[in-house]
């Protein structure tokens, strides 16, 4: 099983990245300071967008363990005996409600949102679960 980057999320990044352009373009005149914090901000989505068509897939699980992407594109190999806790974590904050599945590897905790997953963190620790037993 596999769970992956929504398609619409780098295709929001790229959309972003050409915003920032035409509004550097429409804005910027001679001024270099906005063409290069435009040159920045741009170049950074766009990196963002192209890690996510690059590595969409952020978890997978088997009957032997799970894989987790960390870091910008590393992908490492738990085994479930390595996985010691698998929750959703909910806060609250401003009255903004989010939820992250939470995997605790012991010497690492892997933390992975709905637009990461493709699927609800809920949903997908469920998942998780079954897969353990």
């Amino acid at each position: 099983m596999q769970w992956r980057v929504r398609p619409v999320l780098p295709v929001t990044k790229l959309i972003g990245a050409c915003a920032v352009v035409v509004l550097a373009v429409a804005f910027g005149g001679g001024d270099r300071i906005r063409w290069v914090l435009a040159a920045v901000v741009a170049g950074l989505l766009l990196a963002w967008a192209l890690r996510d068509v690059l590595v969409p897939v952020r978890l997978a699980a088997d009957a032997d363990g799970l894989t987790v992407v960390s870091g910008l594109a590393r992908r490492r190999r738990l085994s479930w005996s390595q996985v010691e806790r698998v929750r959703v974590d909910r806060t609250t904050r401003r009255g903004l409600r989010s939820e992250l599945l939470e995997i605790d590897a012991g010497d690492a905790i892997y933390l992975f949102g709905a637009h990461e997953l493709g699927a609800m963190p809920e949903d997908v620790a469920a998942e998780l679960t079954g897969w353990r037993a």
